[in-house]
């Protein structure tokens, strides 16, 4: 897998987003999807993605406690596209469980907790979400967090034995807006709000302009931390 991953790396190197979609979306059609959460990044995919629906497929997860405008823009995209994103939820007696662990907002107490919340809602579904996938596309890009700098455009993901796929990894965040805007894409008003990255309502605020763009998500810990586990490093 290793020397798979290095010669996969050699030849994107330079390739468009676009371009890289099209050399996956025929080398793994019908086993690659794209893992969207809204954030702008995801929906640039969407929309680089449209010429390969039929190979390439499209879910999120709902954790439960996404904030109005994640619905709102997840509506607007199934109507901009005529599609209908699979939408997977987590099991309730993960949540349930959860809930007698640690109250309704236990997460804030330490990062253990929060990270035991992130699985129930948020890894655990997209596990089930997965199966059957050999190639998960993502909207990581290098410059969001300490965490992703040394990130590159295909990895191997050892928690679900497949390809991750980073097709934005070197974009700017220039770069993402002015695709969104040029093409009318769709995108969550948080956005326009002071809210750069969002994922749980309870775990995202706005951010002052300057700030690191995640500094808004689990604002209560250390930016080492700053990952719910999905694309968490060990």
């Amino acid at each position: 897998m290793k020397e798979n991953i290095e010669t996969l790396n050699r030849r994107l190197a330079g390739k468009t987003a676009d371009e890289v979609l099209a050399y996956f979306a025929q080398q793994y059609g019908g086993r690659i999807a794209l893992a969207s959460s809204f954030g702008a990044e995801d929906q640039v995919l969407t929309h680089l993605l449209q010429p390969h629906r039929e190979h390439i497929g499209v879910f999120t997860i709902d954790t439960g406690r996404l904030p109005y405008e994640t619905y709102d823009v997840m509506d607007r995209t199934n109507q901009k596209y005529g599609m209908n994103i699979d939408v997977y939820f987590p099991d309730p007696s993960d949540v349930e469980a959860l809930y007698k662990a640690q109250g309704i907002n236990g997460f804030y107490d330490s990062v253990e907790n929060r990270r035991r919340c992130c699985h129930a809602r948020k890894i655990a579904p997209l596990k089930r979400a997965l199966r059957g996938v050999e190639v998960w596309i993502t909207g990581l890009r290098r410059e969001q967090s300490p965490t992703r700098e040394s990130m590159r455009m295909v990895e191997h993901d050892e928690a679900n034995g497949l390809l991750k796929l980073n097709p934005l990894i070197e974009w700017s965040e220039a770069e993402v807006w002015e695709h969104l805007h040029a093409n009318g894409v769709p995108y969550n008003r948080l956005h326009d709000h002071g809210y750069p990255s969002i994922g749980c309502a309870p775990c995202t605020r706005a951010v002052v302009p300057g700030d690191d763009i995640r500094s808004g998500r689990w604002w209560w810990e250390s930016p080492e931390h700053k990952e719910c586990g999905l694309h968490r490093k060990e």
